[in-house]
């Protein structure tokens, strides 16, 4: 028999410490958070209404138009097509477009958060090395982990899980627009900065359209990350296909779970298309100038 590891201190004290200040701001501060997280909630509703109001042959020519404008390519337009009809036929039509709300509004988010956050990343060493770890830690962080501060400071519901949603996804993003802006050669960025381009002239036109490849390329795994948090986001209350396949466990019932799992692969598979072709075309526009 192994002896135990020794008690170095009592963990206790920092638990305590941790569920303290989490109940002090939830005391002092929770009334003001909702306040400013309401648009937030307020996009989402608006988005998910919609949605389910706008008819299903609208939905599906928008999307078949946005992966032909995309790829450019008539057989992956009408296997997206053919996968978004599916999920109709398969009862799930309102549900996915739960979670493609909650998806989209998570990304909008995210990108527009981690984009600027990862210009500043690409511009000071300091700061890229302080984030790092953090980001590191984000990215290996079970799920779970995300949904407790949350819940704690709002409760189950639709903010709790977009949140989640946005903390969970945004680390890709991040991490490659700096990478992105910090690949793009050096003397290109020497030469317009020689004919007198001001520094925003120099992002504007010269590193972001650069980078533009890799910052798609994050901006796909955001997506991907995002809609694959919307199961355990169901959880608190996100509703969608996530919450199907939440009753299927609970339920014990297998087709609900199967199924409501096909359309989150349907979706999945559609967006990934769409974002990787638009990534595809950025880096080809990059190799021929056009």
């Amino acid at each position: 028999m192994t002896d135990n590891f020794p008690e170095i201190f009592d963990t206790r004290g920092l638990r305590f410490a941790i569920d303290d200040g989490f109940n002090w701001i939830v005391a002092n501060y929770g009334d003001l958070l909702e306040q400013i997280l309401m648009p937030l909630l307020k996009l989402l509703g608006t988005l998910e209404i919609f949605l389910q109001w706008l008819p299903w042959y609208v939905t599906v020519s928008v999307v078949a138009a946005l992966t032909y404008s995309a790829a450019r390519d008539l057989k992956a337009t009408a296997s997206a097509a053919v996968m978004l009809l599916a999920i109709g036929c398969l009862g799930l039509w309102n549900d996915a477009m739960s979670t493609i709300a909650l998806m989209l509004a998570a990304t909008v988010v995210a990108v527009t958060t981690g984009i600027p956050l990862g210009i500043f990343m690409a511009r000071s060493d300091r700061l890229r090395s302080m984030a790092l770890p953090l980001l590191d830690i984000m990215q290996t962080l079970p799920i779970f982990v995300y949904l407790i501060p949350f819940v704690m400071l709002f409760g189950p519901g639709k903010i709790p899980a977009i949140l989640a949603t946005v903390f969970f996804a945004i680390p890709p993003v991040i991490r490659l627009t700096d990478l992105g802006i910090r690949q793009v050669d050096g003397e290109v960025v020497e030469a317009i900065v020689a004919f007198g381009a001001t520094p925003r002239q120099k992002l504007l036109k010269v590193q972001i359209p650069l980078a533009l490849p890799t910052i798609m390329a994050g901006i796909n795994q955001t997506t991907m990350m995002a809609l694959s948090m919307v199961v355990i986001a169901s959880m608190i209350g996100a509703g969608g296909l996530g919450y199907q396949v939440l009753q299927g466990i609970q339920r014990l019932e297998v087709s609900r779970g199967l199924l409501a799992g096909i359309g989150i692969v349907f979706l999945a598979v559609i967006f990934d298309r769409i974002a990787q072709a638009y990534g595809r075309r950025a880096q080809k526009h990059l190799a021929t100038g056009e």
